[in-house]
């Protein structure tokens, strides 16, 4: 019996030994396939581009949600719109309904729509992009899953901006879109708000990435608490050019003129 006992821890040991080496060959091999962060953010901006350039016209559903809870009273309300674009920055909005206090509509909703208009001008879509004009990126991480693998990167503002984000992103491997963003404005957009938690979640459509999910929390500093969400939805891409066909692997050297730290 101790002979069989001895036999089966050993056999045991082996094999964990055995999976241990499995397990560390896979994420050495998955580590040495990893591009650089210089060539994961030129692919970035590269496909970015092309999907830019690519997408002519879409339509679909937003829902935006505000609950604000604090000073002077609790407030809630629910506007949902749909919005057409043609390129190469036109917007228009349609109001399909609305409820809640006209406060949150008018002086919340319909200031975003605003901006958004005012964001989509060739200038500042460029003073906003993901680009190294605007950022400073570094690779935080590498996430595997089901669908894919994901680039983590930290992501730094160059300037005080408010339409820029200081926090993470994570890139798609296959793609190279963005997927997901998680972080705080470049800059504080009033002085009446203390802290501003972002996370914006994309979907794949056909070809394209689009905004699946936004959700901002921020802190008032009289003590309330205010939290936007803006959920996408019935997306239809009723006229794009094919996309071209890239090779994801690209010369880590070929991208050092990226300066990137």
């Amino acid at each position: 019996m101790a002979v069989l006992v001895l036999l089966l821890a050993g056999f045991l040991l082996l094999h964990a030994t055995v999976e241990a080496q499995e397990v560390n060959d896979s994420a050495s091999s998955v580590k040495s396939a990893l591009l650089p962060v210089e060539a994961v953010v030129r692919n970035l901006q590269q496909r970015n581009a092309q999907r830019a350039a690519a997408l002519e016209e879409f339509a679909g559903t937003r829902v935006y949600r505000m609950q604000y809870r604090g000073v002077p009273s609790d407030r809630d309300a629910e506007m949902v719109v749909t919005m057409t674009y043609h390129a190469p920055n036109a917007k228009q909005f349609s109001i399909v309904s609305q409820k809640g206090s006209k406060f949150i509509v008018d002086h919340i909703f319909m200031k975003l729509l605003e901006g958004e208009q005012e964001a989509a001008s060739d200038e500042n879509r460029r003073r906003t992009a993901l680009s190294t004009e605007n950022y400073d990126f570094s690779l935080a991480g590498y996430e595997s899953s089901p669908e894919g693998g994901l680039y983590i990167l930290n992501l730094l503002p160059k300037t005080k901006n408010k339409f820029l984000y200081q926090g993470k992103i994570w890139v798609d491997a296959k793609d190279f879109a963005v997927v997901r963003i998680e972080g705080e404005p470049g800059k504080n957009p009033s002085f009446w708000i203390k802290k501003t938690e972002i996370a914006h979640r994309y979907v794949k459509v056909n070809d394209f990435w689009l905004p699946a999910e936004n959700h901002t929390e921020s802190l008032i500093r009289l003590g309330g608490r205010a939290t936007l969400s803006i959920e996408y939805r019935d997306y239809k891409i009723t006229k794009a050019a094919p996309l071209p066909i890239e090779n994801a692997r690209e010369d880590s050297r070929s991208s050092q003129v990226l300066g990137i730290r």
